[in-house]
């Protein structure tokens, strides 16, 4: 028997049972379409969240307290040691950073900002979070504790609709402040927006909303990506010397400090990401199984109520590969078309 013959016999077994067969194939195009979508749902998960840990950038180490309320929490002081050419020569930025929440007041309208931060120069570009329009103050706005803001789109949207924001004053904490710029909006991906912005020079922030307490944390900036695990050891040797661990009466104890490494982060959230990935092609790999169950199922049957066709065809010399290669030919006919619309 010909290939042509084979698909032809195929193509009429499929069609004499049209409803059986339609089923069949869904349960395959089922399975098929579970498998992408899921996969795909997984992949799509792990780029976002390797594009937003990526923007923050991969050359960055952050540095947060442990202990604020004990009197060894981040200062100034132990921001600006983090410069030092000598013990951390691989540092190319120190930004200090304070957080807060607090509400914005335009002309009536208000909006409660999560994320005010007050930080200096460096910040933007260690961030990686540029201007879009207007412009970043300057070190010497910093210097001068001038009250001036950075803010993000969503606060535009929210504040602003239809002004340009640019040199408009808005309301914090009963202090008037001066827009000079706008974020580059970012991708809005996990449960806090990150358009959702105000940036400030530190000391101005200190002086309105926070006070002088301890810092929030410390943005630092290697040179480039390859010297992150280097700049993270130098660091932790100065902070070292700056904020000692606090001793049991042991010989142990906790440091007043966590360093947290941006590249770590996005390795240990790419492996976690690909993990889900896998579960979910594993979930979705199992419809696809019914599915090729069920194929095998309706092809038992169908042998069983050809049995007559069977023997009237093998007493005609058809030998038993030709009958079998003509029930595969089906099977396989089902889940081609089946995995083809899925």
């Amino acid at each position: 028997m010909t290939l042509a013959e084979t698909l032809r016999f195929a193509l009429r077994g499929i069609a004499a049972n049209k409803l059986r067969s339609a089923l069949t194939m869904l349960g395959i195009l089922i399975g098929v379409a579970a498998v992408i979508l899921l996969v795909a749902v997984g992949n799509g998960s792990a780029q976002a969240i390797t594009s937003r840990i990526e923007a923050l950038g991969t050359n960055t180490l952050t540095v947060t307290g442990t202990n604020r309320g004990a009197g060894t929490g981040l200062t100034l002081d132990v921001a600006d040691a983090l410069v030092d050419p000598v013990l951390a020569p691989d540092v190319q930025s120190v930004s200090p950073l304070v957080t807060t929440s607090a509400t914005i007041t335009y002309q009536g309208a208000e909006h409660e900002v999560g994320q005010f931060v007050g930080t200096r120069p460096s910040w933007f570009d260690a961030s990686n979070s540029p201007v879009a329009s207007g412009m970043a103050f300057s070190v010497d706005d910093e210097a001068q504790s001038r009250r001036v803001v950075v803010i993000g789109r969503t606060v535009v949207d929210e504040l602003f609709s239809g002004v340009d924001p640019i040199g408009q004053q808005v309301t914090v904490g009963g202090a008037l402040f001066t827009v000079v710029g706008v974020l580059a909006p970012k991708s809005a991906t996990g449960f806090q927006d990150a358009n959702d912005v105000v940036v400030a020079p530190l000391r101005a922030v200190r002086e309105v909303l926070t006070g002088y307490g301890p810092l929030s944390s410390i943005l630092v900036e290697a040179k480039n990506p390859e010297q992150v695990e280097a700049v993270q050891t130098q660091i932790a040797t100065v902070l070292a010397q700056r904020l000692p661990s606090t001793g049991t009466g042991t010989g142990t104890g906790s440091t007043p400090y966590r360093i947290q490494n941006a590249a770590q982060l996005l390795q240990t959230q790419t492996e976690t990401a690909e993990t889900f990935t896998v579960l979910l092609g594993a979930v979705a790999a199992i419809s696809l199984l019914v599915g090729g169950i069920g194929i095998t199922n309706i092809m038992l049957v169908t042998v069983t109520e050809r049995t007559r066709e069977i023997g009237i065809r093998k007493a005609l010399g058809a030998r038993r590969r030709t009958v079998l290669i003509q029930f595969l030919t089906e099977a396989t006919l089902l889940s081609l078309i089946g995995g083809t619309l899925g």
